[in-house]
């Protein structure tokens, strides 16, 4: 007699049930690996703010003051004129050899004429990896709006389709500040030529905007060490600036619009301002005043001593702005923060 070995397959059902299971698992596994993905990127945005840190401390070892943010929004860095206040650039383009960027810091010395107007073409649409957080977008160079002033003027740089930007601005404390505070008359975007710049009547301004200024990048600005009364570890040094997602790569967020190698100008500084408290990211919201991130829950920043702080969006405003602020005595209670 032969004995038949039937093998039994699944049925049609047992294939869905697994299936479903399989699908469940998948859902309760995804948020978690979303949310270590936005960990590794956190700590990545928080280890790049600490190179910013770390070179704008060397700077101030180099020079004896913190990077100077230049003269205004017409105007981007040139390495043929120092790092004090004949320097139109601003502190991000400033920091850069302090970086591993002085290749790119220096592409436009020496060069005169259509030389050094493509030289400064380069510079400003190249952008830098340490200066974009991985959470909102990679470090390419992004659309250039033909209304942004700076890049227009030949006497400056040469036009660009694309211009490089930054996702971090730096502390320019709890009053506003621009060049048109250098003296009546004087305009927001900096003096219009170079001897200008070099006038007595800039520089008279210049001093004019430190002695409004509370944070520690301004027009002009030379902050020392000894200037930050209130302590490096109690003051902002720069952190991760709020941005609209819907405008991280069209080139149009309010506080997103010029490259990042420019002089004075709410693209690459944000103020404390109880109107604008820093928050998450918000599609639609577009403005230019505070810090914020991509980050859910806090944003993330650099103090004056080069350490690392994550910040929570409820932060009450006073200690907002006392963080802002460099000089104004108030103790900070950093279980607040």
């Amino acid at each position: 007699m032969t004995t038949l070995n039937k093998s039994r397959g699944f049925t049609l059902v047992e294939l869905l049930v697994v299936i479903a299971i399989i699908g469940i698992l998948i859902a309760l596994l995804l948020p978690a690996v979303q949310a270590a993905r936005e960990a590794a990127r956190r700590t990545q945005c928080s280890n790049q703010l600490k190179q910013i840190g770390m070179a704008a401390l060397s700077h101030h070892d180099s020079h004896k003051h913190f990077p100077t943010n230049g003269w205004g929004y017409i105007w981007v860095g040139d390495p043929d004129r120092g790092f004090g206040r004949n320097q139109p650039g601003g502190w991000i383009y400033n920091i850069f050899p302090f970086m591993e960027q002085q290749q790119l810091h220096d592409m436009q010395s020496g060069k005169t004429g259509a030389a050094r107007l493509g030289a400064g073409a380069l510079v400003i649409s190249t952008p830098v990896a340490t200066m974009n957080c991985p959470s909102r977008r990679a470090a390419l160079p992004y659309p250039t709006q033909t209304w942004s002033p700076h890049y227009r003027q030949p006497n400056y740089t040469a036009n660009t389709d694309v211009l490089a930007r930054s996702c971090y601005a730096g502390n320019a404390g709890d009053v506003y500040t621009d060049p048109s505070d250098a003296g009546s008359g004087l305009s927001a975007s900096g003096p219009s030529n170079h001897a200008q710049g070099e006038s007595d009547l800039w520089q008279s301004g210049f001093d004019k905007i430190a002695g409004m200024a509370t944070g520690i990048f301004f027009a002009g600005s030379q902050v020392q060490i000894r200037d930050v009364s209130d302590g490096t570890a109690n003051t902002y040094l720069a952190g991760e600036k709020y941005l609209d997602p819907e405008h991280y790569a069209t080139g149009l967020g309010a506080g997103d619009n010029e490259s990042m190698y420019m002089g004075d100008n709410g693209d690459i500084v944000r103020w404390a301002n109880p109107t604008y408290l820093p928050r998450r990211d918000t599609p639609g919201f577009n403005t230019y005043w505070m810090f914020g991130s991509a980050h859910p829950g806090v944003f993330n920043v650099v103090m004056c001593d080069g350490s690392m702080q994550s910040i929570n969006y409820e932060i009450e405003y006073e200690v907002h702005r006392c963080l802002h602020n460099r000089q104004d005595g108030e103790p900070i209670d950093r279980s607040r923060l």
